[in-house]
């Protein structure tokens, strides 16, 4: 039988997501509160355009997490430092100079976390590496984010020291070393534009890759403990996945789907169930597992290429961008519960 592994690995990485949410919220507050305080025009307009990427990455963060599938709640220390730095940014001790100060503190505590993470999903599994991909281009813009923090520090430097003003070169320097940094990335700072803003298909199509990857995984493996490891994953994220497809997208898109094709992909789910069911009550060991595993590829594989060819091309036909992205966030909010519900029920359970 297919149990759940205390699999402490991915549970770090859970936590460690959960602080960088955590983080990035007190950093958006953070911004919120320096437009509020800046008498500064070209530093205010910095401000905003962080601000906006900062708002754009939480979601990308948000979306994630909902993708690795494993939730995890913020380190108690981390708490305290939110709560300490919050306290000190409303409050008058710090000057301006010094809220920013550890302001670009935070932004490099999110870089290494961002790295760290990354450096860790590739000891992990492939599936976790799908998962959390979109971390990168948040680290690459958060990067970028710290130039033009040490371009706003040496001007708010400058004028606490000697009540001047500093050369405004600095400002040219600063986005030399973010075009610098963006050509060795790739120009992946640029890239995050409309992540925040994913349609549905873009989170399902995630979704999709993810259970690929797992598929792929278990069927190269001989480990037993590592295909164990892959298929609880698995299972959590097809139960995961259907169920809000069920709740959110099936019903939306009847009317203009059509009844016939949109039951079809309810069966065909409750089949892929079914088979879940049988498989986790087999050992993974015995000869029969991965091809019980091969039949169940086979059919959620054809279940994926129906709703990318025909459903996802109904729902281009049939909804806004506005629509789309709004069944994007009602599917990664149902699929958040469902997550959540099967981690309470299933603790010190089978999968």
């Amino acid at each position: 039988m297919v149990s759940t592994l205390d699999d402490v690995k991915r549970n770090a990485i859970a936590v460690k997501l959960a602080d960088l949410k955590l983080i990035q919220q007190l950093i958006i507050e953070n911004e919120q509160l320096f437009l509020r305080e800046s008498t500064d025009s070209e530093i205010s307009d910095r401000f905003r355009k962080m601000l906006e990427d900062d708002q754009k990455n939480l979601g990308v963060l948000e979306t994630t997490i909902v993708q690795y599938g494993v939730h995890g709640e913020p380190k108690s220390t981390v708490r305290q430092l939110v709560d300490q730095v919050r306290k000190l940014m409303q409050g008058s001790e710090l000057t301006f100079f010094e809220k920013v100060f550890q302001h670009e503190l935070l932004k490099h505590q999110q870089v290494m976390s961002g790295l760290i993470e990354h450096k860790a999903a590739q000891k992990v599994g492939a599936d976790v590496m799908a998962a959390i991909g979109p971390l990168n281009t948040i680290n690459f813009e958060n990067r970028a984010h710290q130039e033009q923090l040490k371009g706003i520090l040496e001007v708010l430097g400058v004028r606490e020291l000697t009540g001047q003003d500093v050369d405004q070169g600095i400002w040219a320097r600063v986005q030399d070393a973010i075009a610098a940094f963006s050509g060795v990335v790739g120009s992946a700072v640029t890239q995050t534009s409309d992540k925040q803003d994913m349609n549905i298909q873009d989170v399902i199509r995630m979704d999709h890759n993810k259970v690929n990857v797992l598929f792929t995984e278990i069927l190269q493996s001989n480990d037993p403990q590592k295909i164990q490891e892959y298929f609880g994953q698995l299972y959590k994220d097809l139960t995961a996945h259907a169920g809000a497809e069920e709740e959110v997208v099936y019903p939306r898109v009847r009317s203009f789907y059509g009844e016939r094709d949109t039951q079809e992909l309810y069966d065909e789910q409750a089949d892929m169930k079914r088979r879940l069911d049988t498989i986790r009550g087999t050992n993974p060991s015995a000869a029969e597992f991965k091809d019980q595993i091969r039949q169940l590829m086979d059919i959620v594989m054809d279940h994926v290429r129906q709703e990318e060819n025909t459903m996802f091309a109904a729902i281009r036909n049939n909804l806004s961008s506005q629509q789309t992205e709004q069944l994007a966030t009602e599917f990664k909010a149902a699929k958040s519960r469902i997550q959540e519900r099967m981690g309470s029920s299933r603790s010190g359970a089978n999968v």
